[in-house]
């Protein structure tokens, strides 16, 4: 099993109402600062120890398990919002690096989902964000407001669905079952580094019948569609009151034509980012979607190339 070079440490911090989990490597330092490290959908922030291992430089880096991910508390919420994340990061950012007139501004990183976070709230708060790395956080395609009541109404069926236990996540019996789940997303994982992730990605459970499987870290909630559709007029505003320079990290695999075909490109992407004020875009090459699995070494050293620069 793949061997942390720099293993993570755990803490529990207050944030609205919930007990959020925290992985943190390495101490603070008055000459840089904090290295915030979003996670993705369906993921958990230990996901991000082969590139924290790949990094040259210590540093002081702060990776939250989002609500309903991970060690986090769900709340007992049926389904989430992004918004919610945008002010779970404020209070994260609080604890970690100051508030008011003591708040210093950090390295703000984010894959998938939560590269669009990070995105979304460098633009709420761009005083916040010294540096803003986003790796294939590319949002969702634009809707026509005519989808609006189709969308509800799904969003009430999938509600429905859920509270019948039809959207339960898959248990295993082993946790090898786990780690042979990610390879089959990601054909690119090894399996030491599948093992890894499994254990912590991954929990032994009681099941009702009084048996134990390995259960995923993530809540079945999550699964249920946004209420609203997605406006890219918002998106765009906000991208444009960034004021970090920004780095746009891809993966070769376009993963926006496996997700979308045609409905949504990388150009039209790329459109969305002309509306940032200061963006750079790196591509890496024999990698897919979770490109901080498949090429830790070259993730790392783009992010620390950057925020060097």
């Amino acid at each position: 099993m793949y061997q942390a070079l720099r293993p993570s440490r755990s803490e529990f911090v207050p944030v609205r109402n919930l007990r959020y989990h925290v992985r943190l490597w390495g101490e603070p330092s008055p000459h840089k600062p904090p290295l915030v490290l979003l996670h993705g959908w369906m993921d958990v922030a230990a996901s991000w120890q082969f590139v924290v291992d790949a990094l040259a430089e210590e540093r002081f880096i702060v990776a939250p398990d989002w609500r309903g991910f991970g060690l986090t508390d769900g709340g007992g919420v049926d389904n989430y919002w992004l918004p919610d994340y945008l002010a779970d990061l404020e209070w994260l950012l609080d604890h970690y690096a100051g508030e008011g007139d003591a708040a210093r501004p950090v390295d703000l990183v984010g894959h998938s989902m939560g590269g669009n976070v990070a995105m979304h709230y460098a633009g709420a708060r761009p005083e916040r964000i010294r540096r803003l790395v986003n790796l294939e956080g590319f949002g969702m395609p634009a809707r026509k407001p005519e989808e609006a009541p189709a969308r509800y109404g799904q969003w009430i069926d999938e509600l429905k669905r859920l509270h019948r236990g039809e959207m339960a996540l898959a248990g295993y019996s082993a946790v090898d079952g786990v780690a042979r789940r990610l390879m089959k997303t990601n054909p690119r994982l090894t399996p030491d580094k599948a093992g890894w992730l499994a254990s912590h990605w991954s929990a032994l459970q009681l099941q009702a019948d009084g048996s134990e499987r390995w259960q995923i870290l993530g809540d079945a909630a999550h699964k249920i569609i946004n209420a609203n559709i997605f406006r890219v007029d918002e998106t765009l505003a906000l991208y444009a009151r960034i004021s970090a320079p920004t780095l746009m990290v891809e993966a070769a695999d376009d993963s926006l034509h496996g997700w979308w075909k045609n409905r949504y490109t990388l150009a039209e992407f790329h459109e969305r980012l002309e509306s940032v004020p200061s963006v750079r875009i790196e591509q890496v090459a024999d990698a897919g979607h979770m490109l901080h699995h498949d090429q830790p070494q070259r993730v790392a050293g783009l992010i620390e190339q950057f925020l060097a620069a």
